[in-house]
């Protein structure tokens, strides 16, 4: 089979070509331009590689309720030009196939269900940190929506104790988001995440909003497995110091081996590296496919 992926996020676009045992054969990436820039690069691509079905994994938020009006669309995004955008609809003019529909995040949470570091679990969380913060959840085997979907990286957080920035966030100020996307880390710092030491101040502060995500998600869901993606996580020595501040944090309390002495193997880097979004758009794909067929 020939399933298409797109991996729609806020700054760049990555389309690939795949198979139904999650191998891309192929991708291309660009800059999330202005949608009449991106769309027709996206379409080109895919125009040639006899995709039998297309699944998008997309930045948001996004309406995924198939009975909205506004089925398919970019919400309420503060991107130039994307704000109430009919994704989804100009790709079925374009391509009379079955399409897979989903916010970036829970792609990738699928993804690593489907074929990474989640695989034969039947939850799971993914948080993606990043330009901004996503939490795509998956739980009792399928992918969690509802009166949207999880905004996880809008919920308010406690604050560290010495840190006084007062939050980036255009909606909320100091949600997590706000204080810990790499906006925030630059804004606070003056200086991009990558060019910091990993010994700077700025990694414990970090550490300390990421796990105060990961410790509610732990009360809250429960997931059988926390997965931490995006650019910013790319900084290793962050693990060591979230994993620290989670059970700390938990005090205790999650009577479970996986917090109690498996913490390494309970918090952990996407299975599938760089390539979970566009391999979770797959499944995606593969998911539209079997709705069809069933």
């Amino acid at each position: 089979m020939r399933i298409g992926a797109i991996e729609a996020g806020g700054t760049k676009f990555i389309c690939g070509i795949g198979d139904e045992h999650g191998r891309i054969e192929d991708q291309i990436s660009f800059p999330t331009g202005h949608p009449d820039q991106t769309m027709p690069q996206v379409i080109d691509y895919f125009r040639d590689k006899g995709a039998e079905a297309i699944g998008i994994g997309s930045f948001g938020p996004i309406d995924i309720r198939p009975d909205s009006p506004a089925y398919g669309y970019i919400t309420t995004t503060p991107k130039p030009g994307w704000a109430h955008y009919d994704l989804l609809g100009t790709l079925k003019h374009a391509f009379p196939v079955p399409l897979g529909w989903d916010t970036d995040v829970n792609a990738a949470a699928y993804g690593e269900v489907k074929w990474g570091a989640a695989q034969g679990l039947s939850s799971c969380l993914y948080i993606t940190v990043g330009t901004g913060i996503g939490v795509g959840v998956y739980t009792e085997g399928r992918l969690v929506h509802g009166l949207v979907h999880p905004e996880g990286g809008h919920v308010p957080t406690r604050r560290h104790p010495e840190d006084h920035y007062p939050g980036r966030c255009p909606y909320h100020g100091d949600c997590l988001e706000g204080m810990a996307a790499g906006p925030a880390i630059e804004a606070r710092w003056g200086k991009k995440g990558h060019e910091l030491p990993a010994g700077h101040q700025a990694w414990e502060i970090e550490a300390f909003y990421i796990a105060e995500s990961v410790t509610q998600a732990v009360l809250l869901l429960s997931p059988e497995k926390v997965i931490l993606g995006g650019g910013v996580m790319q900084q290793s020595q962050l693990f060591p110091l979230i994993r620290e501040a989670v059970r700390r944090n938990l005090n205790g309390y999650v009577s479970s081996d996986a917090i109690l002495t498996q913490m390494d193997e309970y918090i952990v880097a996407p299975g599938l590296g760089q390539q979970a979004g566009l391999c979770g758009a797959l499944a995606l794909g593969l998911a539209a496919i079997d709705k069809v067929q069933s």
